[in-house]
């Protein structure tokens, strides 16, 4: 095998491969979530991976094993490996891929913290639909 990884038990990759692009799967309908990715688009190395808004994507786009109501519920990404990870181990893939954020991404390898940062985007999902209604005013938007 001619890729490099580092992981932990949660299988994320911290090590991004050279060449490869993971594809990041986020909701462009919800406004705090895309403000969010455009963030990560515009930081150096955003380039390198590939962003599909479930919102508004073919179904074909979303690839295998991903159904557009499970894109648009939790952030995903499908790493280079192929392997798709959801929530918080999405959000670290992103921050491995990207220079700046990187440091963030070792931080999560300390054990529990990538709990307690899952934990917190479970609870940032429950509050999310008044955020959808707030930047959509509250009509015709997918609820997560």
């Amino acid at each position: 095998m001619n890729t490099r990884r580092e992981t932990d038990s949660t299988e994320f990759t911290i090590v991004p491969l050279p060449g490869v692009q993971a594809c990041v799967y986020y909701d462009g309908g919800c406004p705090l979530c895309r403000a969010e990715i455009a963030a990560y688009q515009r930081a150096p190395g955003g380039d390198s991976l590939r962003w599909v808004d479930a919102h508004g994507c073919d179904a074909a786009e979303l690839g295998p094993g991903l159904e557009r109501r499970d894109a648009l519920a939790r952030l995903h990404v499908r790493r280079a490996d192929g392997a798709l990870v959801q929530g918080a181990a999405a959000f670290v893939a992103i921050w491995a891929a990207l220079p700046r954020w990187r440091w963030l991404a070792r931080v999560a390898r300390v054990p529990g913290v990538l709990q307690v940062l899952e934990l917190g985007y479970s609870g940032f999902l429950r509050v999310r639909p008044l955020w959808r209604r707030r930047g959509s005013g509250g009509a015709g938007t997918h609820q997560a």
